[in-house]
């Protein structure tokens, strides 16, 4: 396993790369509710089936950094530290939580089918609880508390199957891709 000390350029172009593939696929938004429908986790899951744990983990880093200092990368075209801080904002820091568990089990177990979707899973399982949590705090300081359910109703249930497909998709994508092209 390669060490971020031994990131050669060609890493630091495909990680950018990979910042700009989520970038895209952020802007792909259906404002649906309280939290909007996008590609984001697409993305994502791309970045690191493509990049691996550490390449693609430091993708989304990057991602969240150009959002963070105003770059409009997030959905709706909007960036900065109030998109972060906003009710959203948590399910964004959340894809960084999604690259940490992909790369611990990946690490640990291989990058095989298995692994990478069982890395994947958990990594958006993971996203959801962070990004649920913060969006109830968030919510419940601007407008009131709402229980569990209703937030996972607003922000997690819709969810799940298009983002079980985006898994699928990513697995079947990054594995034809790596299949023709040496990352």
């Amino acid at each position: 396993m390669k060490s971020l000390s031994n990131f050669k350029t060609r890493d630091m172009a495909y990680c950018a790369l990979m910042a700009v593939l989520i970038a895209v696929c952020s802007w792909i938004s259906l404002p649906l509710g309280p939290v909007p429908f996008t590609l984001q986790t697409l993305g994502v899951f791309c970045a690191l089936g493509l990049l691996g744990g550490m390449r693609g983990t430091v993708s989304i880093a990057v991602y969240i950094l150009l959002g963070l200092v105003g770059v409009p990368v997030f959905a709706g075209f909007s960036g900065g530290l109030g998109a972060l801080l906003g009710s959203t904002g948590g399910y964004i820091l959340g894809f960084l939580i999604s690259g940490l568990v992909y790369w611990l089990i990946t690490a640990r177990f291989g990058s095989g089918w298995i692994a990478s979707i069982v890395g994947m899973t958990l990594g958006l399982l993971a996203c959801y609880a962070f990004g649920t949590a913060w969006f109830m705090v968030v919510y419940a300081q601007s407008t009131g508390a709402i229980g569990l359910g209703t937030a996972l109703g607003w922000c997690v249930t819709p969810f799940v199957i298009p983002d079980a497909c985006k898994i699928a998709v990513a697995l079947v994508l990054t594995r034809r891709i790596r299949a023709h092209v040496h990352l």
